[in-house]
């Protein structure tokens, strides 16, 4: 038997206002972008905002549908904007919002695979921020910290 260790380092920042200018203008935007979600089902309103290495800003929001499997989550519709308008431009940072009360509010499973395949695309790290709870943000330095062993990318 052999023990495989990893080591996962966030930054907590205490309020949007401790963060760097460039985040809290992210968690901003993808904060009205939750205003506008479509979530008559779960009733928790998501928002994300992309930022490209362009420059250019992309929102969105979580679209439910009564098949919820056929709904997408904030970062997804953020990211395929993102993609669709600017085919092959990396991603540089995703910001989410959502209101969490206590909890810790990362991207979901699916969304970290699709970001993961962004930054091995790109070849470069996409860095994260998301609710911490209580009125915090963490931040991860690249998607691999939410998601260790994903899935690869096959020519």
């Amino acid at each position: 038997m052999k023990e495989i260790k990893s080591e996962v380092v966030f930054r907590q920042y205490d309020s949007i206002s401790d963060t760097p200018e460039q985040a809290g203008e992210g968690l901003e935007m993808a904060g009205k972008a939750r205003e506008k979600a479509y979530a008559p089902y779960s009733k928790f309103k998501v928002g994300a905002c992309v930022v490209l290495a362009n420059g250019a800003i992309y929102t969105g929001n979580n679209q439910e549908n009564a098949a919820y499997p056929d709904g997408l989550c904030a970062e997804r519709v953020a990211l395929f904007k993102a993609s669709a308008d600017n085919p092959g431009v990396g991603v540089q940072s995703v910001y989410v919002s959502c209101e969490n009360g206590d909890n810790v509010s990362a991207p979901c499973g699916s969304c970290r695979q699709v970001m993961m395949e962004f930054e091995a695309r790109q070849g470069s790290p996409v860095e994260i921020w998301f609710p911490g709870g209580n009125g915090t943000y963490l931040h991860a330095p690249s998607v691999s910290s939410l998601l260790p062993f994903p899935f690869k990318m096959e020519p």
